[in-house]
């Protein structure tokens, strides 16, 4: 969804006229822009949370080349959801998002490829067959 597909629903829904629905709106986002410039963080109760964070400088690989490059700190906006969009998005029918293009839609079930110690079959999540985790 668009920001204009955004002012176009809240207009209808709100009777307002989209011009000043889109001015809600941006302002809606320049308050957000302008409080994580000032405090780092804007915390939105039943929606979520958004924070700066600092990366780290680090060394890199450039994919193309193979050769080692330097990649500088900087900062990032992080944003974690609130425990109702969780929730909400978690129940959703997975059949009503769409497929991108070139994505194919996953297997429910672990690879299986043969163990190079044993020869059985154990699943390709790892080398030991875990799918992960501790």
């Amino acid at each position: 969804m668009t920001k204009k597909e955004i002012v176009a629903t809240i207009s209808e829904e709100v009777g307002l006229t989209q011009l000043k629905t889109k001015e809600i709106v941006q302002k809606t986002f320049d308050a957000i822009i302008e409080t994580l410039l000032r405090d780092g963080r804007i915390e939105l109760r039943n929606f979520g949370v958004f924070e700066v964070k600092r990366r780290a400088p680090r060394k890199a690989r450039n994919p193309r080349t193979g050769d080692k490059v330097f990649v500088p700190a900087k900062n990032v906006v992080a944003f974690k959801p609130g425990k109702e969009m969780e929730e909400r998005v978690r129940l959703m029918d997975p059949a009503n998002l769409p497929v991108e293009e070139g994505e194919e839609e996953a297997s429910h079930e672990p690879e299986m490829v043969a163990s190079a110690s044993t020869g059985s079959p154990v699943s390709a999540g790892t080398p030991d067959g875990s799918i992960g985790g501790a």
